[in-house]
């Protein structure tokens, strides 16, 4: 089932979200409403304060082409970090049809809990590095703009909020 996304700015957002202390079925079934909504939106991930829940939960996707790969992570931390960085032009389902620059680590080991409750751990790069780290940046109440400076964060909440208020008129 589709979820509504939060468009920025919205309080829920901002929030750190509570760790996953058990696996329900209702959290695997909002994973995989979380990969539809995000296959729909399209997007290439989607974490859980996006659809109103603040919980420690994400889903990606980085494959654009072929068959698909979903990832679904609960709890995810990144254990380790590359001192390597790339710069990839981000966007957000929150923030729509905004994009801007952001450098992060080019590499990253990520630890998590699956969806059947074992421990995982795994090395991305590439695409899948950046957009793990942007994933478990909503889970702390972080979004890409926060990487910005003052004046062009400012720009893009304006513009966000503006079309927000135009998707409220309906």
């Amino acid at each position: 089932m589709l979820k509504p996304i939060l468009i920025h700015p919205d309080p829920r957002l901002k929030k750190v979200c509570d760790p996953v202390a058990d696996l329900s079925d209702d959290l695997r079934a909002l994973a995989k409403d979380m990969l539809e909504t995000m296959y729909q939106a399209p997007g290439i991930g989607l974490a859980a304060p996006q659809v109103g829940v603040l919980d420690r939960l994400i889903v990606m996707d980085c494959i654009k082409e072929g068959d698909p790969e979903p990832v679904i992570m609960f709890n995810p931390e990144i254990l380790s970090s590359s001192d390597d960085t790339n710069t990839y032009e981000e966007g957000c389902l929150s923030i729509p049809d905004q994009f801007a620059d952001v450098t992060r680590p080019k590499e990253v080991r990520v630890g998590w809990i699956d969806m059947d409750g074992n421990p995982q751990e795994k090395d991305f790069d590439g695409l899948w590095a950046t957009c793990v780290q942007h994933e478990i940046d909503h889970l702390n109440g972080k979004l890409f703009i926060d990487y910005l400076g003052p004046m062009k964060r400012q720009m893009m909440t304006r513009k966000s909020a503006k079309l927000k208020r135009e998707l409220a008129r309906g």
